[in-house]
């Protein structure tokens, strides 16, 4: 009995870390917004992002998020410039809107690589449905897009 009470803490805490936070998307709310080095406006800017490119929050500091973008680079950027509608990016060379989350749907739209679209909704397993800034509503593979 005695060695399962000096393990029960352990077990908590491996159950614990265990519970990873949610993944949390947004996308830029402005036209571009700059990416610093450091949670600064005196940071050494790095590039700027344009408007509906989805990011990942890594970290919140007063006023700043630290992001990843569907490259893997990671930045910090003016929370101020980031909304809360998720977007997806095209990270396949081609990909298609199909009529319904079935893979011999028809296509409606095909889209390049790094074209946004809105995610809609999480759809069946390895499906999302967006709509494209044209207006076509349909459904895209997950594995041809960042930002799920």
């Amino acid at each position: 009995m005695t060695i399962w009470r000096r393990a029960l803490p352990f077990i908590a805490l491996l159950g614990a870390a265990g519970a990873a936070p949610a993944v949390e998307y947004r996308s830029v709310d402005v036209p571009a917004a700059v990416l610093y080095d450091s949670p600064s406006q005196k940071g050494k800017k790095l590039y700027l992002i344009k408007a509906q490119t989805p990011v990942e929050v890594i970290v919140r500091l007063e006023g700043w998020f630290k992001i990843r973008d569907a490259e893997g680079s990671l930045a910090w950027v003016e929370s101020r410039y980031l909304g809360d509608r998720r977007t997806l990016v095209v990270t396949a060379l081609k990909a298609e809107i199909r009529q319904s989350d079935k893979a011999d749907a028809p296509v409606l739209l095909e889209l390049d690589k790094w074209v946004a679209v809105e995610l809609v909704e999480p759809a069946s397993p390895g499906w999302a449905k967006v709509r494209h800034r044209d207006g076509v509503t349909g459904y895209i593979r997950s594995t041809q897009v960042w930002g799920l």
